[in-house]
Parts: C-alpha cells; sequence; structure tokens
C-alpha cells in the first residue's frame, strides 16, 4: 500500500483507514510540504503478522480515546532500520536513531515521530502469544532494545535479518519455523527486562550466528571457530546449533558462498568479473579450490554456469 498515487489532501485519512485495518488504529500528521509519502508492505507468519513502513516526515499517534474505541491486544516490536525517532508514552519520552528496537504495548497511548524520511520493521505480537512465548510480566513501559551490550547488539541484527528475509520474499515455507525464531530472539531481548527466564537460546544463537556469517562472507579468514567466538560459544556448541539445519557450520558457511557466488556467476551484469575476481570476492582461497567445490555442490563447473554473450545465443 502507498499514498503515492492518492490525492494529497486524501492521504492522511487514506493511511489512517488502511493502518486500522490491516495494523493498529491511529492518528497520522504530516509536516512535509509533499504531504504523506507513505508505504506499507504487511505479511502474515503464522500467528504474528510483519510489517516494512517507509515515509517521509510525519507523526503517528495512538490516543487515549483510540485505545478504548479502537482496541489493541498485540505487543509491538519495531526496528528503525532508517531515520530517528522520537516515541513519547505517559511515562516519558524515547530518543530512537537507526538501529534501535523498541517494544510496547498497544493496549496504552503513545505518538511516534519521525523528522525525517524513515524506515522500520514491525512485528505484531498478540497480547497471548508474547505471554506464551516470550514474557509473562506487563509491558508498562516502551522498552528500549539493542543498546545493553554487543551480545544484545547482535540479537537485534539477527532479528532484523529474519524479518527483512520474510518480508522482502513476502512470506516463506517454513512459517513456524520462522515464527519460533522470531518469538526466540524477542524473548532472549525483552525476557530479563519483565522478569521471564531465560529462554531456549538455540533457536535464538542459530539466528545470531547465521546473521554473523552473512556479515562477514566475503571475508576469507571466516570459519566456524570465528563464528563461535562471534557469538560465545564453544565450537563444538556451534555444531551443536547447527544440528537443526542438517549441515555444519563450516559446510554451512562453505554454501552461503556458492550460492552467493552462482548468484553473481548467472548475472549477465557481472560478465566483466572473471572467475577467480568472483571466487576471491566471496571468501575463497584459489579459482581452482573454486571451481573443484562448485562443480560438487552444483554439477556444473563456474564457466558453464555463466550465461552465454547474446550475440552467440540462437
Amino acid at each position: 500500500m502507498s499514498t503515492q498515487s492518492v490525492d494529497p489532501a486524501d492521504r492522511i485519512d487514506f493511511w489512517e483507514e488502511h493502518n486500522r485495518q490491516a495494523l493498529v488504529g491511529l492518528t497520522c500528521s504530516s509536516y512535509s510540504q509533499e504531504g504523506l509519502l507513505a508505504s506499507e508492505v504487511n505479511v502474515e507468519l503464522g500467528d504474528l503478522r510483519l510489517a516494512e513502513i517507509d515515509g517521509n516526515e510525519h507523526v503517528i499517534e495512538r490516543t487515549p480515546r483510540i485505545c478504548q474505541t479502537l482496541p489493541k491486544e498485540s505487543i509491538f516490536v519495531t526496528l528503525l532500520t532508517e531515520g530517528c525517532g522520537v516515541f513519547f508514552h505517559e511515562g516519558g519520552c524515547v530518543t530512537l536513531r537507526t538501529g534501535d528496537m523498541i517494544l510496547y504495548d498497544t493496549r496504552r497511548p503513545y505518538l511516534f515521530g519521525f523528522p525525517s524520511p524513515m524506515r522500520q520493521l514491525l512485528v505484531d505480537i498478540p497480547r497471548e502469544v508474547f505471554a506464551t512465548h516470550c514474557a509473562p510480566g506487563e509491558v508498562s513501559a516502551p522498552i528500549l532494545l539493542g543498546r545493553g551490550s554487543a551480545a544484545e547488539g547482535a540479537q537485534a541484527s539477527a532479528l532484523e535479518a529474519v524479518m527483512n528475509d520474510w518480508v522482502a520474499k513476502q512470506g516463506g515455507e517454513d512459517a513456524a519455523g520462522t515464527q519460533a525464531t522470531v518469538l526466540s530472539l524477542v524473548r532472549t531481548l525483552a525476557a530479563p527486562r519483565l522478569g521471564g527466564s531465560a529462554p531456549p537460546v538455540v533457536l535464538s544463537q542459530l539466528a545470531v550466528a547465521q546473521d554473523y556469517i552473512a556479515r562477514h562472507l566475503a571475508d576469507p579468514e571466516l570459519s566456524s571457530g570465528r563464528v563461535a567466538e562471534a557469538i560465545g560459544v564453544s565450537t563444538r556448541h556451534l555444531s551443536r546449533i547447527f544440528q537443526s539445519t542438517g549441515v555444519s557450520p563450516s559446510r554451512y558457511i562453505l554454501e552461503q558462498r556458492l550460492g552467493k557466488a552462482r548468484q553473481v556467476l548467472t548475472d549477465p551484469g557481472s560478465r566483466h568479473l572473471t572467475i577467480a575476481e568472483i571466487a576471491h570476492c566471496w571468501g575463497f582461497a584459489s579459482q581452482a579450490h573454486f571451481t573443484r567445490v562448485f562443480r560438487s555442490h552444483f554439477g556444473s563447473t563456474p564457466g558453464e554456469t555463466r550465461p552465454l554473450p547474446s550475440s552467440t545465443r540462437g
């Protein structure tokens, strides 16, 4: 959904009506000369709903009256991926910067202002689901997540990666598994602040490890030992974490590198890159090693995978 094609005079009403049906009842104000320019993608994830929201400078508010007339029994976890924001609530004010995450109860009034263009990812968790899988305590005030420690920052980054992937693909096959990962990460982040018990960590640790691998895939020094050190576990425990994937951490790294290299090889716009350059870009020590493992995995050589130049087709 986008306001781009809507008459500027009608954009606020259009945005409010859409969100009332798709997400939550609120009012909106725009301080841009262009009016409200915003878009929203909503994707279901089992019992949850994910939303990706882009917009120019604006303010949304869920007033006490709206909370009464349009009740919403959810916990929202919002990750600000671009821009900055100010979150006002009955107890005070929280300032957010890019990369920050805030958790809050939709039964309580709030105002969320964005003084510049923004992008956010939001997960809508029904209260019953949150109480069962994340933390039973009341969310009496918004909780800022992601800044507490390096581990918390890594967990927030992993949650962003999982949400981004699900929204980008408009869903996927393993809704139950992805929902479990999202809830595990939220629980890992939120439970200590709400008096909850320590969560089972394997799912959240797997997501953090996979996110670390994705961000360091081009580093030729990336190894299972490096990943284990980064997420604070032993290499033996890392192997246990990866058992659910059916491959070892080292094999997972190799398969991710091969997949990325294959994407480049099949892209006609990358024909200016040599096979050796592509191998180097994705962390392979030599073209010979790259060719050998590529053929073993895909059944063809890197050269055979590249599309023919248009002049030689037909």
